[in-house]
């Protein structure tokens, strides 16, 4: 039997590779191979019945099982090969993490330890289910991947962890489109290989972003839900305003997430042209590296309130520590130019001072304790319309290294001290109406956002020292 043979005799089933595209330029979709969930170390499952793989095509539930099962496959196929060995998904989620592809009328998707669930909406015609999109679904599984890695993350009351779990999930739909020789070959086309450059695999969720523009036209980028080929320089988020249009910067995570995200895009632009192949197979080097060395400083960086710096330190060391920092000057570049690292910072990290406190990175293991590396931060409940003092977990490792964002005046910016990014990462959520306040703990004064049409990402509970009260993390939506 010749090698066509046998790949003729190979079940398939059509699916989108990224996304739907929007009304006017739909993508269409391709064959790949019967997906298989069950890929360790992240094995997947999906809530619905698995439909037999007879081609169907777009509109129909089959497609979609069918797209969100490939998409959860590669995800898992992306990650698996860079995370350390003996990493799972956190305990909550279970042996598999579970996809729910209906699970109510709205534009959005979300993980919340116990599964990940996609919904759907009819807007001017068109059905847009989030999960017909694989970016949507790599993107949901990119957060129970980082919860897997840093635990500690999920509940730590800060913007900028929080906004790094947005980019992480940007960046796992773009490394497992980056990894189909097929979209590689399309980007390097489409950006005649400058990708810094926006394409297909930048732009991310161009239909869910379409649906959302029809009701509210400033709230996502003009071509797509997010752009990671953009020009968004660091500020602290706790100087940021809470909300704005897509084309500002705010503390909401998911628009503070460009400035990493874009940073991560040109990390892997400088790679690529480091390569001796400056083709597909050079593209798909590069995203490899930039990949494992993103799992690498995902792992060691501590969870501090000037959280970006430290990830980047930590990606510079890690390229240290594997490549004997080739690198370093692409990473410096993209770190740099986003204002994540400030020029004296970029300067610091030399392979001297990754050496002298290399021990403390070369110990770091996945997981932990779901409240490491967090100090608990008491705040009057007065204020937030509730009952009972009110209990955060601020950011506050210590620091491996001394460095910050850049301050857009020069120089760098001075870190908040944890208590200060805790509570106001509190103030901007009531301001965004993200919490939940059962009516128990609600004041005679409360003012919190009941407003069916909002999701809450947060919610007011007792804290489980008995004392007071807690805030703690629903889901990343």
């Amino acid at each position: 039997m010749t090698v066509q043979q046998q790949q003729a005799t190979i079940p398939t089933v059509l699916v989108y590779e990224d996304d739907p595209g929007l009304p006017a330029q739909v993508t269409m979709p391709v064959p790949h191979p019967v997906p298989q969930l069950d890929i360790q170390p992240f094995p997947t499952a999906i809530a619905e019945a698995a439909p037999q793989p007879d081609g169907a095509g777009p509109g129909t539930e089959a497609f979609r099982y069918w797209v969100a099962a490939d998409a959860l496959s590669r995800a898992s196929r992306t990650w698996g090969p860079l995370v350390p060995t003996g990493t799972q998904w956190h305990p909550k989620v279970g042996r598999a993490l579970t996809a729910h592809l209906n699970a109510g009328n709205d534009l959005n998707a979300f993980y919340d330890r116990r599964g990940v669930s996609f919904f759907r909406r009819t807007v001017a015609g068109v059905t847009v289910a989030a999960c017909e999109s694989s970016e949507v679904v790599e993107h949901e599984t990119g957060h129970a991947i980082l919860d897997a890695l840093r635990p500690q993350l999920f509940n730590a009351a800060s913007a900028e962890t929080a906004a790094l779990h947005e980019a992480f999930g940007d960046i796992s739909a773009l490394l497992t489109s980056l990894g189909l020789e097929s979209l590689r070959i399309m980007v390097m086309a489409e950006t005649q290989g400058n990708l810094e450059q926006s394409s297909r695999v930048s732009r991310m969720a161009e239909q869910l972003g379409w649906a959302i523009r029809q009701g509210n036209p400033s709230a996502v980028d003009p071509d797509c839900l997010r752009n990671l080929s953009n020009s968004f320089f660091y500020r602290d988020p706790v100087q940021l305003p809470p909300n704005g249009p897509a084309n500002t910067l705010s503390s909401e995570p998911h628009s503070f997430s460009r400035v990493f995200s874009g940073a991560f895009l040109k990390v892997i632009a400088g790679i690529f042209r480091q390569q001796d192949l400056q083709d597909q197979a050079g593209l798909a080097k590069a995203a490899e590296i930039a990949g494992q060395l993103l799992v690498d400083a995902a792992v060691a960086a501590p969870v501090v309130s000037a959280y970006y710096a430290q990830v980047a330190g930590h990606m510079i060391a890690a390229d240290q520590r594997r490549n004997g920092g080739k690198y370093g000057q692409s990473l410096r570049s993209a770190f740099i130019r986003h204002g994540i690292l400030s020029l004296e910072a970029a300067a610091s990290i030399t392979e001297p001072e990754v050496a002298r406190r290399g021990a403390g990175i070369t110990e770091a293991t996945p997981g932990g304790g779901d409240d490491e590396g967090l100090m608990a931060v008491t705040v009057h409940g007065a204020p937030y319309g509730v009952t009972q003092p009110l209990t955060l977990s601020a950011p506050a490792e210590e620091r491996r290294f001394g460095i910050a964002g850049s301050d857009p005046a020069g120089g760098s910016v001075r870190p908040a001290d944890p208590e200060r990014v805790a509570t106001s990462y509190l103030e901007d959520l009531f301001r965004r109406g993200r919490v939940h306040v059962p009516e128990e703990h609600r004041s005679i004064a409360a003012f919190a956002d009941d407003s069916p049409s909002r999701l809450k990402t947060h919610e007011i509970t007792r804290s489980t020292t008995g004392e007071g009260l807690a805030l703690v993390r629903l889901c990343f939506d």
